[in-house]
């Protein structure tokens, strides 16, 4: 395949090694929530990292989703809006209100803990990423689906409104305005967030930024211009791999907590990795991203996400039943079951509501959506 070119990436509608990106994603929260590397005395720096798999999530999700908009409004002349959600509540609500629901019947029906009846309205509208409190058990995760359909929400008006020439410029501010929160300068000026009951509103817990970095470059890969400055330091063979290692080294740095700067940087190295894999369909970690397993995993991985903690929880007792532990097993092990689960979820529960898409709303859809 030649080089990089305008044209051809314009003419891509399923970038063929975003799923096995996925793949990454999940299965580094799938090793993070595992928690092996706290039984270690001195784990490398890199091993307590793997929550920044949600990171990259996002960081994917803000350039597939902006990608999908802009694609709608050059192909239409613009985009609708009440498509844009439909898909999205099509995609995302119905197995995430399952899950939900299983979850408060476990603990508030069937345990009886009903004091987290008052926090559970929290999670059916999107808000549990600003809880102060105590999640309820398997729940935690949902705090980036929050952020997620709180961005959801927001963005494509932003887009829409927003004068293309500023909107560059709008999406710095805006992570500029994160990474801050995030440092705590705010916090130097009095400026702290509103409590309210449960709820604490504040930035610096809402997590835009990564999201800010996938939209941003999905509007610059959109122009020419923004598409050739960008090919030139992703767009040769070898950038993928090389943007990989240079991810796997900004984690590898001892920064303490990943907030504020450090993680602009994480941010930032994520977001050219991803340009590394969608400016050229034959980047050099397609081969591995295309694997059929691997790719599998990462069209499932929004239900693997949903449903690991109460895999981990299953494979844990289990476990601890038979008197047999063992880490690396029970990590192959809860995650075995936890893509099995979300197999039988993506083609039963979100199979069906998927087929809703053709008898709803708006056009078909420029882009692949996948998983996010």
């Amino acid at each position: 395949m030649r080089g990089p070119d305008h044209a051809t990436y314009m003419g891509v509608r399923h970038f063929g090694s975003l799923d096995g990106l996925r793949f990454l994603c999940i299965t580094a929260v799938i090793w993070h929530h595992l928690g092996l590397w706290s039984q270690l005395e001195n784990p490398i720096t890199l091993a307590v990292r793997g929550h920044v798999g949600v990171d990259f999530f996002f960081v994917l999700s803000g350039y597939l989703i902006t990608t999908l908009l802009l694609r709608e409004e050059t192909r239409d002349g613009s985009y609708s809006l009440r498509g844009f959600y439909w898909r999205r509540i099509l995609r995302i609500v119905p197995i995430y209100f399952f899950v939900v629901t299983v979850a408060a019947i476990w603990s508030i029906g069937i345990k009886g803990e009903t004091g987290y009846l008052s926090i559970l309205p929290a999670y059916y509208l999107f808000l549990s990423n600003f809880l102060a409190v105590k999640d309820i058990p398997f729940l935690s995760p949902t705090w980036s689906l929050a952020v997620e359909e709180q961005f959801y929400l927001v963005w494509p008006l932003l887009l829409m409104l927003v004068p293309r020439r500023w909107i560059l410029p709008v999406l710095g501010v805006l992570i500029v305005h994160n990474v801050a929160s995030a440092a705590g300068l705010f916090d130097l000026v009095g400026i702290t967030g509103i409590s309210v009951g449960a709820f604490h509103f504040a930035i610096a817990k809402a997590t835009y930024a990564p999201l800010f970095f996938g939209a941003g470059l999905a509007i610059a890969l959109n122009a020419p211009r923004g598409f050739g400055a960008i090919a030139r330091v992703t767009g040769f063979r070898a950038a993928a791999p090389v943007w990989f290692a240079v991810v796997l080294g900004v984690l590898s740095l001892d920064w303490g907590p990943l907030a504020g700067i450090p993680n602009f940087f994480v941010h930032l190295s994520m977001t050219l990795m991803l340009a590394a894999l969608v400016v050229r369909e034959d980047n050099g970690l397609a081969p591995i991203l295309r694997l059929r397993p691997i790719e599998r995993i990462g069209q499932v991985s929004y239900g693997i996400y949903l449903y690991h903690l109460f895999a981990l929880t299953i494979m844990g007792k289990l476990f601890e039943t038979l008197g047999w532990w063992n880490y690396p097993v029970l990590m192959l092990s809860y995650y075995a079951l936890a893509w099995a689960m979300a197999e039988i979820s993506f083609r039963t529960l979100e199979a069906y509501f998927m087929g809703f898409r053709k008898r709803g709303w708006g056009r078909t859809p420029a882009v692949r959506e996948g998983a996010t």
